[in-house]
């Protein structure tokens, strides 16, 4: 497979303490290049979270690897390298849809013309080009997590982690919104890993795979 933008061999990862450490994942390995998508699916409990923590570089893995392209994940270059969707859309209150999305540039400097000629251009890609001014308590939960992904793409990640992006939304909107996902990474070849429990949704992604046992299947 060339191109690899995330790759992970033997990941396990266990919480607790002493002989009381509880294994959550076990061996988990994956490879995904530019422009894929991955659906990854499992009962809640089922360690979803967790593998997405250590894939962004929030923790760390008790055995195995993961890289980013050919290095192993680095706070330094978190925010230029991967773009995070939750199910809560983490939006600033104070802040409009524009302000919103560029917060997510500023963690590389202070926003010149062309970063904010780029966020208005994805609010227009994710429907929002009337609403840059709205703040989020004027936007439906359906145009905030619309905002949330533009923000994820804003600094042109190779890779995006999406945890259960449409957990809050109605079925219609959550359908919209993995749509959108998808789409928009496949038009800017980003890798995309989406944590859902909808059969459906999974389906919208090259390739779906099962977290169970703390197994990746």
């Amino acid at each position: 497979m060339s191109d690899l933008i995330l790759e992970a061999g033997g990941v396990a990862r266990a919480f607790g303490s002493g002989s009381t450490r509880i294994p959550v994942l076990r061996e988990v390995d994956l490879a995904l290049a530019a422009g894929e998508s991955l659906a990854i699916r499992g009962e809640s409990g089922s360690g979803k979270s967790t593998l997405l923590h250590l894939l962004a570089g929030l923790d760390v893995p008790d055995a195995g690897w993961i890289r980013w392209g050919a290095a192993a994940p680095d706070p330094a270059r978190r925010s230029r390298y991967l773009g995070l969707v939750f199910q809560f859309f983490h939006l600033v209150p104070e802040l409009d849809a524009l302000g919103n999305v560029l917060l997510a540039a500023r963690m590389l400097g202070a926003p010149d013309a062309a970063t904010r000629r780029r966020a208005e251009s994805l609010l227009g890609q994710v429907g929002l080009a009337g609403r840059a001014r709205h703040l989020p308590a004027q936007l439906s939960g359906g145009e905030r997590q619309r905002v949330a992904v533009a923000r994820a793409l804003i600094n042109r990640p190779r890779l995006l982690l999406a945890d259960e992006p449409t957990g809050n939304l109605d079925e219609h909107t959550g359908e919209a919104v993995i749509d959108l996902l998808v789409s928009l990474c496949a038009a800017t070849g980003t890798a995309l890993v989406l944590v859902t429990h909808s059969a459906a949704h999974a389906a919208r992604c090259r390739g779906s795979r099962t977290l169970r046992d703390g197994v990746l299947r």
